[in-house]
């Protein structure tokens, strides 16, 4: 495993490992896809896989927030226009 290090939110130093992991072809295809299309990295796909599983097993707050009808309704508004490319993307300098 080889550990990197990124600054995460208020300037925290989280360390990051390197994992390889084995899957049948089509997948790797299928993920592959599914990560370019959401305008994503195949690894935050898993991370965000793997963090929504942790907190649904340690009963982590967030799930609250994301069973929110309220919430999940203007989740799944946001997601539908981006994919849809209704979205107008702004570089990071125009927003900060």
């Amino acid at each position: 495993m080889r550990t990197t290090y990124n600054i995460g939110v208020g300037g925290n130093v989280m360390p990051k490992s390197k994992i390889n992991i084995t899957m049948d072809q089509d997948l790797v295809e299928y993920i592959k896809s599914y990560a370019e299309e959401q305008r994503t990295s195949v690894s935050d796909v898993f991370t965000q896989f793997i963090l929504n599983l942790k907190r649904t097993k340690t009963k982590d707050p967030t799930d609250i927030i994301l069973a929110d009808p309220d919430f999940r309704d203007s989740l799944m508004e946001t997601i539908s226009q981006v994919r849809s490319g209704k979205v107008k993307w702004h570089k990071y300098k125009e927003v900060f």
